[in-house]
């Protein structure tokens, strides 16, 4: 009874805070320390693949079907590291996102606490994916310099709902990919291990993002949503089409031309990511951040 007296944003504060302890007392029982549960002292056993073979860019393509096992599972193993490369530079921005965002505010807050804890995840996946790309046998596969700058300037620009929101296209993409891998007898177990702490680490940031983004969202007027829906598609954009770099096929030993014009017009890929994002695009409906702009990057994106 004594909180239905409170006013409608203080009960919205304390209902974040109980969230937010929630979410801390689930990273103190389920959380894992990848230095000691993955096997980074086996060496490489290049029997296996770096990834499901299905979520490989060119399978299905008559590239794929010329090509020898050896050749498949190189490919999906250095496609997995630029994939895991890809999550460290976002996750890199991530980080510096969500300290800006609590900069000013109460340390004694389950929210901040929460917020720092989530950072620490992240730092521990980077250093993960950063292993388990060299295991693999990558180098470290970047995004175009333009693309790195865009990241540069969106991670200090972004705030709020755009920045949440763009946090949570790029866990939601590699959260179900690495569901398919983590399950998949035919990837190199230390990789599997890796998706998995991954994918249960993250399933609490997924939370924390889709909590925040209709937090802020709560009181946004129409040109604001309009605007910030435009950013999430474009940063949206820029992540998937960053997620395999064109140098794995030279270094799985391919024709780079042939590799990457028969990747672009691979429907079988294109098909599993749209499949992959229905929820994604579900909630930024819910949202009402699926406007004809945004729709427009998502569909070139082959998110949608």
């Amino acid at each position: 009874m004594a909180s239905s007296t409170l006013r409608p944003e203080d009960q919205d504060r304390l209902d974040e805070q109980d969230v937010a302890r929630r979410l801390l007392d689930s990273s103190a029982k389920l959380s894992y320390d990848p230095v000691t549960e993955v096997d980074w002292d086996t060496p490489l056993d290049k029997d296996f693949h770096g990834a499901s073979p299905e979520w490989s860019t060119l399978y299905g393509t008559a590239y794929w079907n010329e090509l020898t096992d050896a050749q498949r599972k190189e490919l999906t193993r250095q496609e997995a590291a630029s994939v895991a490369s890809t999550g460290i530079w976002f996750e890199m921005i991530l980080q510096q996102m969500v300290l800006r965002d609590i900069y000013t505010t109460d340390a004694t807050d389950p929210r901040f606490q929460w917020a720092l804890t989530e950072i620490a995840d992240e730092c521990r996946h980077s250093i993960m994916f950063a292993r388990g790309a060299a295991k693999l046998g990558a180098p470290a596969y970047r995004p175009r310099r333009a693309v790195v700058e865009l990241g540069r300037a969106f991670k200090t620009l972004a705030f709020g709902e755009a920045a949440y929101a763009a946090i949570l296209v790029a866990e939601e993409v590699l959260d179900v990919m690495q569901r398919d891998w983590m399950r998949d007898e035919r990837v190199a177990p230390f990789v599997r291990t890796i998706n998995n702490i991954h994918v249960v680490e993250e399933s609490r940031h997924m939370k924390f993002a889709r909590d925040e983004t209709r937090k802020r969202l709560r009181n946004a007027g129409p040109l604001r949503r309009q605007l910030n829906a435009f950013v999430i598609a474009v940063a949206s954009y820029f992540i998937v089409t960053s997620m395999v770099n064109r140098q794995v096929y030279e270094n799985a030993g391919l024709d780079t031309r042939r590799a990457v014009a028969e990747a672009g017009a691979n429907e079988h890929h294109k098909s599993l990511m749209r499949s992959s994002c229905s929820g994604l695009m579900e909630f930024l409906a819910s949202a009402r951040l699926l406007t004809r702009p945004a729709l427009a990057l998502y569909r070139r994106a082959n998110l949608i």
